[in-house]
């Protein structure tokens, strides 16, 4: 049998509320302007024929309650609060009607941005990967199971920044809901438990900077906070 040619590292947890066991991170999935005032605030539209993703990779994961440097290579890093859906079934070419059965549970996550490369790559109509997918871009609260949240509503979806509310919307705004992304990206993957799914954020996203406190909430969830400290 072959062996590795260096030690893999396990798969990152995100803590469970109430459970010591913690939630495998498999895969990173992010819908694109699911809010149409956020879509607004970044000069586009929102294409409603059907959701467009990108991906963040596990390597992202920051855990709330860490103190991260602030991102190399940008100079305008921004915050998106975002509500997640972690996945703990699969779920291939499933029916909106069958999507919600693919569903563990719930959290808060604040999806962090270099938007001046995101904007470059938008430019020059190159992948995003540079502006979204690097190391703690991918903040993530403790999971809360399905059965315990209820059902997707109007709940409040806020962030503050120092203290002041720099977010805030309703999860009923989503231009896709939770089953029409779930049955439309299991079209293109084998979803299965361990993807996470960062369901896109309202309009107020704006500039971090070192020393920024952030603080993400969504009613019946654990909160999800990070300290932005010194460059790299």
């Amino acid at each position: 049998m072959t062996e590795p040619l260096f030690d893999i590292p396990a798969p990152p947890l995100v803590p469970i509320e109430g459970d010591a066991r913690g939630y495998p991170v498999r895969r990173i999935f992010c819908v694109g302007r699911n809010y149409a005032a956020h879509a607004a605030e970044m000069g586009n539209e929102v294409d409603r024929e059907a959701p467009f993703y990108f991906t963040k990779s596990a390597h992202a994961l920051c855990l709330s309650g860490a103190t991260i440097a602030y991102p190399a290579g940008t100079e305008n890093c921004h915050h998106e609060m975002e509500f997640m859906v972690a996945l703990g079934a699969e779920a291939y070419q499933v029916s909106e009607a069958e999507a919600m059965n693919a569903v563990w549970g719930y959290g808060c996550g604040i999806d962090l941005t270099r938007r001046d490369l995101q904007g470059a790559a938008k430019e020059k109509r190159r992948p995003w990967d540079l502006g979204k997918d690097f190391e703690n871009a991918a903040i993530m609260g403790a999971l809360t199971p399905k059965a315990r949240f209820g059902e997707i509503g109007a709940q409040a979806l806020r962030l503050s920044v120092d203290g002041r509310v720099a977010q805030d919307a309703r999860l009923s705004e989503m231009v896709w809901s939770v089953p029409e992304i779930i049955a439309h990206l299991s079209r293109f993957y084998h979803l299965a438990p361990g993807d996470l799914i960062y369901t896109g954020t309202p309009a107020g996203v704006g500039p971090v900077v070192p020393g920024n406190r952030l603080k993400g909430e969504i009613d019946g969830l654990p909160p999800v906070e990070v300290t932005i400290g010194a460059g790299a």
